[in-house]
């Protein structure tokens, strides 16, 4: 037995105190006259030795009252196997608040109980002690040592969120926090209820002591929309476009009649039931009829209780109804068939030599093309494919005449199909790629009644390698294909464009879609929503950065400025946890709407199926403790603080020593 103020027991030395009393007390003789004087010597003799009796045991008891109540003060503790932590202490408490805590225990919300247990360790400490109270919500604040008292007051204003995050990723910021102090022990404690998919952890750093906090709610069923996406590489303007959507039954029953709802320009449409296995997922299709360019929203949700956060997902997109071509020529003379195809009012041309581009402006087109280049000038050539890797489009069409050094040199960067000699030869096109976007959902009617394209001459087309082949030759070779390239697309002719050699650009029920479909098909797409509580970068449709704008996102949550800069040549916005809620946000600049961006809550609170006690125990260097009872919480924190006090004992045996000794002087007649 130990004592955690071992000075105290000098005050032993008062059990001289009751000692002194019985010494020196005398006992006032009251004269009894009796006839008899041997009676009266038997009697006094007899009341004599029981009087003694009876004084040595009140003053055992005292003495024993005396240092039972001595002990106490001195508080006595038996250590625990670990060893007493003594000193000053630094606690991080983590207090989960996503929206999984929400939900209910058998008593109360969870984060009712979450903040009454970090009550319970705060309280459990001394007020020498400093403490961080940190939740799901990354700030600067949240890592600095506070007082007790301000950290019972920070646990009070803890509210469900929409963040999660992955417990290693919390427990890395309770060290971080936690190695800036200068206190003799550092623990932190993780309240949570530790649902499966964030429960990461891997406890190998043993300075700080990891102490568990399970909470455990009532079991309950949940389905969510777990994505949606367009089944088209992008959505295409006065078509039903084909939107999936896949919704996830959490539960271990399967369900019927699951409403599926699209909202779309003012008008909920229902479109459907649904039957969701247990523990599985469906993926429905929903038919997104767009008939406005520009911005555009939805939102697809259903009904369930009582989860309801994750029934609804908003989304955005972005639909052209006219695409910017250019059109680089070797003198700046566009061929005519091609001028007469992008007169059509789907384009918004522009037409420049090679000497004359304006390298400023190339980022801004959705479908570059080349004709009749000999060759490719090196800068050009750099400019190009940076223009591909950031999401553009090209086109290429080598004249009969090509370079074909300067074309392997230039084709090699993307990689692309190599060009052969040029073969005059007649060769005609038997095969379209409907799979392909270019070409899918174009043709109503059978292709037997299209006039395929015929060449007269072209440059016979390397295989292998990425790409794609777009039009097929009756021998098997390629006449277009495509090359993905990081953000962007590569599209190449086999054939010069001039009508001598292919009569592909006077094939205007193929050549026509083709051109816009391909300068729609950029590989850098928006996503059509982003996730709330992910430090994720906005990109916008904006091409450069201008210090004098002020950027303004506005929707359910409010209004905020968030963080903007140039990334490649885009301006993208950082958000640092600053949407709160749900919903459409629009980006303003100068108070007027230029695009409309999509925030949902993340789908990992969704799955509702927890970490129990039992393998949180399993975890190395991690202590578990009961979180059902507040006594057993504070009688576990103070045994590793103080040991396993016994203080209390020594009050109540102080208090049952005075009560025998009172019941001895009350009976006990002398």
């Amino acid at each position: 037995m130990s004592f955690l103020a071992p000075t105290f027991l000098y005050a032993l030395a008062a059990l001289a105190i009751p000692v002194i009393i019985h010494l020196f007390y005398f006992r006032r003789f009251r004269k009894v006259y009796f006839s008899n004087v041997r009676f009266l010597r038997e009697v006094k003799e007899e009341r004599s030795m029981r009087s003694r009796l009876r004084n040595l045991l009140v003053l055992l008891l005292r003495c024993l009252a005396v240092a039972a109540l001595v002990l106490a003060f001195a508080q006595p503790f038996i250590p625990v196997e670990e060893g007493v932590r003594s000193g000053r202490k630094a606690v991080s408490v983590y207090v989960d608040n996503s929206f999984s805590m929400a939900a209910e225990s058998d008593r109360a919300p969870l984060l009712q109980l979450g903040r009454d247990r970090a009550r319970d360790i705060v309280s459990a400490y001394g007020p020498e002690d400093r403490f961080q109270i940190i939740t799901n919500v990354a700030s600067g604040r949240s890592q600095r040592l506070i007082g007790q008292e301000a950290a019972l007051e920070e646990i009070e204003s803890i509210r469900v969120g929409p963040e999660s995050r992955p417990l290693s990723q919390i427990l890395d910021r309770q060290r971080a926090a936690l190695a800036d102090g200068d206190a003799d022990y550092a623990l932190a404690y993780l309240v949570s209820d530790f649902q499966r998919n964030v429960t990461d952890l891997d406890v190998t750093d043993t300075s700080v002591a990891v102490n568990l906090v399970p909470l455990e709610a009532l079991r309950s069923r949940n389905v969510a929309i777990d994505s949606v996406w367009f089944d088209a590489p992008v959505p295409q303007l006065g078509q039903s476009n084909l939107l999936l959507v896949r919704v996830r039954n959490y539960g271990d029953e399967p369900l019927d009649n699951v409403r599926l709802t699209l909202g779309y320009e003012g008008q909920n449409k229902p479109e459907g039931t649904l039957r969701l296995p247990a523990n599985d997922f469906v993926i429905d299709s929903v038919y997104l009829p767009i008939q406005q360019g520009g911005n555009g929203q939805a939102t697809l949700s259903i009904t369930d209780f009582p989860v309801k956060f994750d029934d609804t997902y908003h989304l955005t997109f972005r639909t052209t109804d006219r695409v910017r071509v250019l059109n680089i020529d070797a003198d700046g003379t566009p061929d005519r068939s091609l001028a007469a195809a992008l007169t059509l009012s789907v384009f918004t041309p522009t037409f420049t030599s090679v000497q004359n581009i304006d390298y400023g402006t190339l980022s801004e087109q959705q479908l570059v093309i080349l004709t009749e280049l000999p060759s490719v000038p090196s800068g050009l050539a750099e400019q190009l494919r940076q223009y591909v890797r950031e999401g553009g489009n090209l086109l290429v069409f080598p004249p009969a005449e090509a370079d074909l050094t300067s074309y392997q040199s230039f084709l090699g960067g993307f990689p692309a199909p190599t060009l052969q000699p040029f073969q005059e030869q007649l060769r005609e096109v038997s095969g379209i790629n409907e799979e392909e976007f270019v070409f899918r959902d174009i043709f109503e009617q059978s292709r037997r009644a299209l006039n395929l394209p015929v060449t007269q001459g072209n440059f016979p087309l390397s295989r292998g390698g990425r790409q794609e082949t777009l039009l097929t030759y009756r021998d098997g070779g390629a006449a277009v294909v495509k090359v993905t390239t990081g953000e962007g697309n590569l599209y190449l002719s086999g054939a010069p464009l001039p009508s001598q050699y292919s009569n592909l650009v006077t094939n205007a029920e193929i050549f026509i879609p083709m051109l816009y479909k391909m300068g729609i098909s950029s590989g850098q797409r928006r996503p059509l929503a982003y996730t709330i509580g992910r430090d994720e970068v906005v990109q916008t449709s904006r091409r450069q950065a201008n210090a004098e704008l002020v950027y303004k996102l506005r929707g359910p949550g409010g209004e905020f400025i968030p963080q903007q800069r140039t990334v490649g040549n885009r301006v993208v916005l950082g958000l640092s946890g600053q949407v709160p809620e749900a919903g459409v946000y629009d980006l303003l600049i100068d108070e007027e709407v230029v695009e409309s961006f999509a925030f949902n809550y993340d789908r990992r609170e969704s799955d509702l199926q927890y970490t129990s006690a039992a393998e949180l125990a399993d975890l190395p260097n991690v202590t578990v403790l009961d979180a059902a009872s507040q006594a057993s919480l504070l009688s576990e924190i103070r045994a590793r603080n103080e040991g396993r006090p016994l203080w209390q004992y020594f009050i109540w045996a102080t208090l049952v020593f005075l009560l025998v000794e009172a019941l001895v002087l009350r009976f006990w007649r002398v």
